[in-house]
């Protein structure tokens, strides 16, 4: 996949994301999940994060890219949630990038 076509999925499903905020909860998961509150949200991240780690550790690469993505999309409807979207996540990638890692953090206010 191009770096173009990865931008475009991401747009497409943050902005299908969006539109399911005000949507029925009958009609979409999305739109369930945020009926149910941010703690909802907060909740399938935790979730999703612990499948991303048991699948690592499994060492199985079709599992750990199912979970990772399972993980990113509750993270893209977290981003929603806040009035955010993926671009901003990677303007803030694209502000860190070829920083050291540990100058990045040393220069964080909560250090």
């Amino acid at each position: 996949m191009e770096n173009a076509e990865l931008n475009d999925v991401l747009l497409r499903v943050a902005a299908t994301i969006d539109a399911r905020k005000t949507a029925s909860p009958d009609s979409s998961y999305v739109a369930k999940l945020f009926a149910k509150g941010p703690d909802a949200v907060l909740k399938k991240i935790g979730e999703e994060a612990t499948e991303v780690v048991l699948a690592a550790k499994d060492a199985d690469k079709e599992h750990i890219v199912y979970e990772v993505a399972d993980l990113w999309f509750h993270t893209m409807v977290l981003l929603a949630q806040h009035g955010l979207s993926p671009v901003d996540v990677v303007n803030e990638l694209g502000r860190r990038e070829g920083l050291s890692g540990l100058a990045e953090k040393a220069a964080r206010k909560d250090g």
